[in-house]
């Protein structure tokens, strides 16, 4: 398996989707030992709240988004980020018996929550997947993007780990562009979001997790650094298709030939 060793994930520039945020971590082994926690601990809960508050992001859309990124019968998929399931989920009914699906997640308190039959779960990170070389003929990210360290490893990885012609789309959250609508998301997810987790969650870091959510969309950079650092990594074809101008889908092609049509 080729990928790069733990101490090269330390050399060259990184490219952050945001700053540190002082009132969750300081630093990235801070930064690390947060996320392994916070979701571990809210794994649970997660599906339960996301049920109440999919906010359009429900199984339908997550289907759709795939169809529109090229998702094919018969394909090798590696969903990064996993979480509970609930992209791969829809991957799964598209892509049939005759594909199959690896999940990657660095939390294994999110991949106990996968009940996915067939699916093959792995432990790792974005910056060093636990893929071999051109594997997957289609790879993708949910609502994950804003947890990872560095944008240009990440996609570096990606690019790695489709074949010739694969094809990768990311889900995020975006800021909306007005004031008002972002402020409206922000009332939302800062303050109505936690409340709600409070009184539907088991968990008591669960409201935590969602009030860091909006934390991570706010400070997250624009979407055009986004699809730079794709391009940087080696895609082509990189678009921003958006939804209800919140819901974000990049979507990209790794240069090459493409598998035939079944």
């Amino acid at each position: 398996m080729n990928t790069a060793p733990e101490s090269d994930l330390a050399a060259g520039p990184v490219q952050s989707p945001h700053a540190p945020l002082p009132a969750y971590y300081r630093d990235e082994a801070e930064h690390q030992r947060f996320l392994r926690r916070i979701f571990d601990e809210t794994a649970s809960d997660y599906d339960r709240i996301e049920r109440v508050l999919a906010l359009g992001t429900g199984s339908r859309y997550r289907r759709m988004a795939l169809q529109r990124a090229g998702l094919r019968p018969g394909d090798k998929v590696v969903d990064v980020g996993i979480g509970t399931g609930l992209v791969a989920r829809e991957a799964c009914a598209l892509i049939g018996a005759a594909g199959s699906l690896v999940g990657v997640d660095p939390s294994p308190g999110m991949l106990d929550q996968v009940a996915l039959r067939g699916v093959q779960l792995k432990v790792g990170r974005a910056e060093q997947l636990p893929c071999e070389d051109g594997e997957a003929d289609f790879l993708s990210m949910g609502y994950a993007l804003r947890h990872v360290s560095d944008l240009g490893r990440s996609f570096a990885e990606f690019h790695r780990a489709l074949r010739p012609g694969g094809r990768v789309l990311i889900l995020e959250i975006s800021r909306p562009e007005g004031r008002i609508g972002n402020a409206l998301l922000k009332a939302y997810m800062r303050t109505l979001v936690p409340v709600i987790a409070r009184v539907v969650a088991r968990r008591r870091s669960t409201s935590e997790l969602w009030r860091y959510y909006w934390d991570t969309i706010e400070a997250c950079v624009a979407p055009a650094q986004i699809i730079a650092a794709l391009q940087a990594a080696g895609f082509e074809a990189v678009e921003r298709h958006t939804e209800l101008g919140i819901f974000s889908e990049y979507s990209a092609v790794k240069p090459g030939t493409s598998k035939p049509q079944s």
